[in-house]
């Protein structure tokens, strides 16, 4: 039975398509089964993953709002075993939509209830806000994982965010676990990002992931060829802290 993982956190810029991408594509080049679902309008995880957005005929949105196959909505990637399930500009709206709905909060579950047999893990791309749609993904989801940036406003909100996660877990899904927070943008020569660690650690303890993600221009560059980093620049270190990533996930299961 597969593991779904959301990421998750309000805060824009904080690496959450970056890593939803290339740790999907790291899981994948060690042979896992990975789904990627794009669950933000902004679709920047379908376009990093080679998806042309104008040419899906079917996305998350359909499924969503339309009760659309969800095995139609599945695109191929450059790597065999990662697939993707694609955003589309419409899901800004479907919160909206999805108001009126019959058990609004758990349309996501339902939707990726099939598929979990299929895949090792099925990670779910949130966007940077608290809606629905997260709130559909973070009901769906199994565990999940909290980017943070290495920067002095880094933890601010995460509180509100760690508020849903317990909301979550006490109303719509006991199952709900931290998999763990993620140091991204990682500068070790600033003196900043290295307090900006400990405090992370010191807050969050055993919670935090040992890899850290250090800042690489490879990680910015990688999605403009709609490939994750790894086909980009297989010796980058953007590359090496994503499959570190994937190890650290595995042993932890």
């Amino acid at each position: 039975m597969g593991k779904i993982i959301a990421l998750a956190n309000q805060k824009g810029g904080v690496g959450k398509t970056t890593t939803t991408i290339n740790l999907a594509a790291s899981l994948a080049t060690i042979e896992k089964k990975v789904l990627v679902v794009d669950a933000d309008p902004q679709a920047n995880a379908s376009s990093g993953l080679g998806v042309d957005i104008k040419q899906a005929n079917y996305t998350i949105y359909e499924c969503i709002i339309d009760g659309t196959d969800v095995k139609n909505a599945i695109h191929d990637t450059g790597i065999e075993s990662l697939k993707i399930i694609s955003s589309h500009i419409n899901l800004v709206g479907a919160e909206i939509e999805m108001l009126n709905l019959p058990g609004r909060e758990t349309i996501l579950k339902k939707v990726l209830e099939p598929l979990k047999s299929e895949y090792d893990y099925i990670l779910i791309d949130c966007s940077p806000s608290l809606g629905l749609i997260t709130v559909n993904a973070l009901t769906a989801a199994d565990s999940v994982i909290i980017p943070v940036q290495a920067e002095y406003f880094a933890l601010e909100g995460i509180s509100k965010l760690l508020n849903t996660i317990k909301i979550i877990k006490s109303k719509l899904n006991p199952k709900l676990e931290i998999e763990g927070f993620l140091l991204t943008m990682y500068d070790s020569r600033l003196r900043q990002a290295n307090q900006i660690y400990d405090e992370v650690k010191k807050h969050f303890q055993e919670l935090v992931f040992q890899t850290v993600i250090q800042r690489n221009v490879k990680l910015s560059e990688a999605p403009s060829y709609g490939v994750p980093t790894i086909l980009y620049d297989a010796e980058s270190v953007g590359t090496k802290n994503y499959m570190a990533l994937a190890k650290e996930l595995i042993q932890r299961q």
